[in-house]
């Protein structure tokens, strides 16, 4: 792969370093904050070799390459400068997407590291398993020290990061954190601890904690950092300027953090400790068996590494993480035993070496190339994932599987649940939780993928999952138009910002951006579900369209507020037909796109599903299914 000029060719099509607010990458993916959107050329990239899709959201727009990406990225550094500048956009978020965006770019350039100090472990784990090396030997303690020093000094990773999404000084920020780790301050707080004098400055209180290997801390001293240094910069006279502004900005920033922010944090860190406590004194099975079933949505839209900070503050407080390390590792490998399931059913040569390859590497942990080849376009795929994912993060939950030291959840990082202290059962259950999860997803996709009406190359593709035909349809039967059912400005599904639609995850159709909140029947058929937050209707067309129609994307946490639905599951309507109202203008106001995806989830039942572009009215012929 040429990664000069594939590094050239995605930041024209993104519209040119100009357009480029910051630029940073993680194991598969190069993330954009971009200042304009709309100049990205998503098809023309989608195209390039080397590029195996794009995903937008939580304000990122993000190039999936995969395991090539930290060339394309070093190739790209140098076009642009300062890749990993802060972020300048003026674009406004929501705070739950501003939220997610932060903890990725904090987290996401400190994955590398992380994984190192994560195999380290995991191999010295083996080695003192297999009796090959001593934990008192010279060899171990060096190699353990270098493992440890990604997780000692995390706080000082962590500013680094965090100052350029923050947009302050690396450096400061970087001594910010040598503060909160230095020796001197240590043995303060440990004399502190067996009886000493009390930590003051300036008759201020310090509280005595320590916080090597911390995460909270380090982040909320370098965001009061970022609002004191321009203050620093505004106030220091321009012929002392460069005196000043960092003696004020770490002055002020570093008793901010020992005296109210390290402490803060502290705190949260102790209360999140706490929580996880209960929830795994209760119900130890919950957290891993969810994220089992749902973490490969959340590597669609990327927003998976915000996991990251709680699977490492688990193992920074208690030694060991149960939560979220246990489901990911489920969740992975069922993905890939899924696509290796396809691959032996699919007599689709392409569909058959993709799913093969990528699903092994889903296996060792890196999952975005099966992800977005595969598992998104083979609905099955995505069932069997879920399901196997689940049943092993359950098993791991349940027999509260622990994880020592990280990486990247798969195969190669089962030593990882080799702990010095802990038995060897803990290493032999997680084989088994994984083992657990391979064997569940694979049976199912063997099972799903099966071969229907003789064709093998049709496996996959059939599994509606939304409504079916009742009885008195005729489904299949020739063609259909489907009429608007919303007036406004038709667009493609590609153009709508939710990875399960504009990747036709649940079938195939067309999206409106609306002008008025009205909704009306595009078919004569019947209701099928009124979702009763009234965000989604979906119907059967007397022909047998499976109709999905959806106001709104993540209008579902609305809890039915601005929604009113005039029908109910099994009524009959006729085309035209007004089946609900919803306020427009406070679903904006809320911070929500309006944009109103209409699929047909039975796409497989039709030959081609075709929808207009442009100016619609309610009843006005808009998708045509052959």
């Amino acid at each position: 792969m040429d990664y000069q000029k594939l590094s050239k060719d995605i930041l024209k099509l993104v519209g040119g370093p100009e357009n480029v607010a910051a630029v940073t990458n993680c194991l598969t993916r190069l993330r954009f904050n971009l200042r304009n959107e709309s100049k990205a050329d998503d098809k023309a990239i989608e195209a390039l070799e080397g590029v195996s899709g794009i995903v937008k959201k939580g304000g990122q727009y993000q190039v999936i390459i995969g395991t090539d990406v930290p060339n394309v990225y070093n190739a790209m550094a140098k076009l642009i400068g300062d890749a990993d500048q802060a972020v300048k956009s003026d674009e406004k978020m929501k705070w739950s997407d501003r939220l997610i965006d932060t903890l990725t770019g904090i987290f996401t350039p400190i994955l590398m590291p992380l994984t190192a100090a994560g195999m380290l472990k995991a191999v010295l784990a083996v080695l003192v398993a297999l009796k090959l090396v001593d934990s008192s030997a010279m060899t171990y303690q060096v190699i353990n020290f270098m493992a440890d020093s990604t997780f000692y000094f995390l706080p000082i990773f962590l500013a680094n990061s965090a100052a350029k999404k923050f947009g302050c000084s690396p450096m400061l920020a970087m001594m910010l954190g040598g503060i909160l780790i230095h020796p001197n301050f240590i043995n303060l707080v440990n004399a502190a601890k067996d009886g000493g004098p009390a930590i003051n400055v300036f008759g201020l209180p310090i509280y005595a904690a320590s916080y090597s290997s911390s995460v909270i801390p380090i982040i909320l001293g370098v965001w009061f950092m970022s609002k004191v240094e321009p203050i620093a910069d505004r106030i220091s006279p321009k012929a002392v300027k460069f005196f000043t502004r960092p003696l004020l900005t770490i002055l002020v920033s570093g008793i901010a953090t020992l005296c109210v922010l390290g402490p803060v944090g502290y705190v949260i860190a102790s209360w999140i400790g706490t929580v996880v406590t209960t929830v795994n004194t209760y119900a130890n099975w919950l957290v891993p068996t969810i994220i089992g079933a749902v973490l490969p949505f959340l590597v669609m839209t990327g927003t998976h590494h915000a996991l990251t900070s709680i699977g490492i503050n688990n193992r920074m407080t208690f030694g060991f993480d149960t939560f979220i390390y246990p489901g990911q590792l489920a969740s992975n490998v069922a993905q890939g035993a899924a696509a290796l399931a396809l691959s032996l059913r699919s007599k689709d040569k392409a569909t058959k070496e993709m799913s093969w390859a990528n699903g092994l590497t889903a296996i060792f942990g890196i999952t975005e190339p099966v992800l977005f080849s595969i598992t998104i376009k083979h609905k099955t795929n995505m069932v069997a994932a879920s399901i196997g994912g689940a049943v092993g993060g359950f098993f791991m939950g349940l027999l509260n599987v622990k994880n020592f030291s990280g990486g990247s959840p798969g195969l190669l990082t089962l030593p990882s649940y080799i702990g010095l202290d802990a038995p060897m059962s803990n290493f032999y259950l997680a084989c088994a939780g994984a083992a657990i999860a391979f064997v569940v997803s694979f049976a199912v996709s063997y099972v799903l993928n099966r071969p229907k009406d003789g064709s093998p190359e049709t496996a996959g593709k059939e599994e509606p999952s939304a409504p079916t035909a009742k009885s008195g349809s005729n489904p299949g039967t020739g063609s259909q138009i489907l009429c608007a059912p919303l007036k406004g400005k038709a667009v493609p599904l590609s153009q709508v910002d939710d990875p399960t639609f504009a990747e036709e995850i649940m079938g195939k159709g067309g999206a409106i951006i609306p002008e008025e909140g009205k909704l009306y029947a595009p078919c004569d058929g019947q209701i099928y579900t009124v979702f009763e937050t009234g965000h989604a209707v979906t119907m059967v067309s007397d022909q047998g369209a499976q109709v999905i129609m959806h106001i709104g994307l993540d209008t579902v946490k609305l809890e039915g507020r601005y929604f009113h639905i005039h029908v109910k599951e099994g009524d009959r309507v006729k085309t035209g037909d007004l089946l609900g109202e919803f306020d427009l203008e406070s679903i904006r106001k809320e911070g929500y796109d309006p944009v109103t995806p209409v699929v047909v989830a039975n796409t497989g039942d039709f030959r081609e599903v075709r929808a207009k572009a442009g100016e619609v009215r309610p009843g006005d012929p808009w998708m045509d299914l052959t």
